[in-house]
């Protein structure tokens, strides 16, 4: 997300998304962050409460998700809306802890940071992060803050989500350029929690990993359900419990 200095101001964004159709754009006044193009994000564009049609996160939900690799390790994860919200770009972020574990070890602590548009998009703010290995501190890579060091937001959910649409979910050069387009408003999938229908489905890349590639599903009024790698032998991150 670096490069020519292009500010562009949320509520009158100007570059269009790539491959976004005219009528796509006039459902909202910004076009969708793209590569590492600077957004402007205006504070008063934003709204306390995070209510997005796939992914609402009212404070104290939570959800647990059972995550396994090709070679059949099995780890926990836990993601909690706190009640704390964090100041970012003047924006008060809600903040979201998610604690991996296995065999009962945490090996990887993260607080990350979102928010909502008045238009209902769900913005990525950044994270802290910390991975740790016999319960010690190994690495904080990743971590990054949208205006800090040249790291810009991005969208995990655009308002008015619509097939085709492809936007950048987070941006800081070398560790953090995670990209997403819709692929399908209707999937299904069964999970450990549940069946569910009409879901939205997106394909997850990063220039950083280019030979990774995620299909990640959402549910309505739930959030993630479902996260399935189609490289490097197929993992698999189903949703186990979900309480709001």
């Amino acid at each position: 997300m670096r490069r020519p200095l292009l500010i562009l101001a949320l509520g009158s964004l100007l570059l269009a998304g790539c491959g976004e159709s005219k009528e796509s754009q006039a459902s909202r006044p910004y076009a969708l962050p793209q590569g590492s193009t600077p957004v402007e994000l205006d504070p008063d564009d934003f709204v306390a409460k995070i209510d997005n049609l796939y992914w609402p996160m009212a404070p104290a939900s939570k959800w647990v998700y059972r995550e396994t690799d090709a070679e059949g390790t099995t780890q926990r994860v836990e993601v909690t809306v706190t009640d704390r919200t964090k100041k970012i770009l003047g924006i008060e972020a809600t903040v979201v802890h998610d604690v991996v574990s296995e065999g009962g070890d945490v090996i990887e602590d993260t607080e990350d940071w979102y928010a909502q548009d008045k238009w209902g998009g769900l913005w990525y703010l950044g994270e802290d992060t910390t991975e740790y290995e016999n319960g010690k501190v190994v690495s904080t890579k990743g971590s990054w803050e949208s205006g800090v060091d040249g790291a810009q937001p991005g969208l995990l959910v655009p308002p008015d989500a619509k097939v085709g649409m492809s936007y950048r979910q987070e941006y800081y050069a070398g560790q953090a350029e995670d990209r997403a387009k819709i692929l399908s408003l209707d999937e299904r999938a069964e999970v450990p929690f549940g069946s569910y229908k009409r879901l939205l489905m997106t394909a997850d890349t990063t220039p950083l990993e280019p030979d990774v590639l995620e299909h990640k599903l959402y549910a309505r009024g739930v959030g993630p359900v479902l996260v399935i790698s189609l490289s490097g032998g197929g993992g698999r991150e189903e949703l186990v419990s979900f309480s709001k």
